[in-house]
């Protein structure tokens, strides 16, 4: 199935965080927080200005992103757990990942 996020909204892939500590401390999954960083899968078509024109994105499919810890609306598409989000709720762009340079 294909999925294209309307107007403002992005698409997002939580990244998985590592499982133990630098240390060597093996986190269990019930301690865990959700990560606020994620991978950018689809954007919408921009925001519609007040003049009716339209502002496109500055994200693109592929790149690492910061957000807000209540940011978002979870979905499930295609059984993978997801995020629909504003793009006023990114808080930044993570440059030189991997996902990054890939794109």
């Amino acid at each position: 199935m294909s999925f294209r996020p309307l107007h403002d909204r992005v698409l997002v892939r939580r990244v998985e965080e590592e499982e133990t500590t630098k240390g060597g401390i093996i986190i269990p999954d019930t301690a865990k927080e959700k990560p606020q960083e994620g991978e950018i899968v689809a954007v919408g078509g921009g925001a519609i200005k007040e003049d009716g024109g339209v502002r496109p994105l500055d994200l693109k499919p592929g790149e690492r992103v910061l957000f807000g810890k209540w940011s978002g609306t979870e979905v499930t598409i295609d059984g993978e757990e997801l995020l629909i989000m504003k793009e006023s709720d990114i808080l930044g762009v993570i440059e030189g990942s991997k996902a990054a340079k890939a794109a």
